[in-house]
């Protein structure tokens, strides 16, 4: 049916390993940057459902502290969305791995071009991930 041998079909599977173990990594990634979402946003829903703290009485000092949870959302909704297109584009690594020796063709060229895409990708999605931590970090209150 296929021009292929069992031994093809083992070295396709071999090459499909490493995108894999990225994807892993890449997964990771997402759970920390939901779970990061998810604070930010309870945050926000704590500040405008519940009673302000003592310290954001003010509206001036509320309406900044929003500001800057909103900032933070659209940061790391934006790493989010960077290091799942990174996932994405491994994900068809694989398939056009796949296809290659399925179907006998060579796609070098766009395992090339996707493999490139997808490590972009993941390194805008963590570098929007690190401004947030910065943003974050730089915006802590801890009283002394």
């Amino acid at each position: 049916m296929f021009p292929v041998g069992l031994g093809d079909i083992g070295h396709a599977i071999q090459l499909a390993l490493t995108p894999v173990f990225l994807l892993t990594g890449i997964a990771g990634m997402l759970n920390v940057m939901a779970g990061r979402l998810s604070r930010i946003i309870d945050r926000g829903r704590q500040l405008t459902e519940q009673q302000v703290p003592e310290a954001l009485r003010k509206p001036e000092l509320l309406r900044a502290e929003l500001k800057c949870l909103e900032r933070r959302r659209h940061l790391t909704s934006a790493a989010i969305t960077g290091c799942t297109l990174s996932a994405l584009l491994v994900c068809l690594v694989v398939v056009s791995l796949f296809l290659e020796v399925l179907l006998g063709v060579q796609l070098k060229w766009l395992v090339g071009a996707l493999f490139t895409g997808a490590v972009l990708a993941l390194v805008v999605g963590l570098a929007y991930f690190l401004r947030e931590v910065h943003l974050a970090t730089r915006t802590v209150r801890i009283p002394v």
